[in-house]
């Protein structure tokens, strides 16, 4: 399916996207964070890819994830335009090179953030490894 916009407009819709403060994502999992009472996070952590979450003390990042923006394997479909750039989007990169520096990651989907307990039971495995 063709856009419906010109790739300018297109430019300038994609640039208003913001990643942070995201009710369906970050507000989510601070609400799943203080109702299971885990504590020892900060946000925005000034680290490479930008963490939602950083557990400093235990050196542990957490990203939540959007399925659309980051691929979720349930969720992604692959746009059919301009895939060199979506295929470098959906890499991993980021969390190779945090572990190099001796961080451990974990990444979330959107889409877990439905099962609150597990998400906060496989946070706090995380959390006491």
């Amino acid at each position: 399916m063709a856009d419906k916009v010109n790739k300018q407009e297109r430019s300038r819709i994609m640039r208003s996207v913001r990643g942070r403060g995201n009710a369906s994502t970050e507000l989510k999992a601070v609400r799943i964070f203080r109702e299971h009472k885990i504590t020892g996070w900060r946000r925005h952590l000034p680290l490479i890819g930008k963490p939602d979450f950083a557990f400093p003390n235990q050196r542990l990042v957490v990203f939540i994830d959007g399925c659309f923006w980051h691929g979720c394997p349930m969720h992604l479909r692959m746009p059919a335009t301009n895939v060199d750039y979506w295929q470098g989007k959906v890499a991993r990169k980021v969390t190779a090179e945090l572990r190099s520096k001796g961080w451990r990651v974990l990444r979330v989907w959107e889409c877990e953030l439905k099962d609150p307990s597990r998400v906060a039971r496989i946070v706090t495995e995380m959390l006491e490894d």
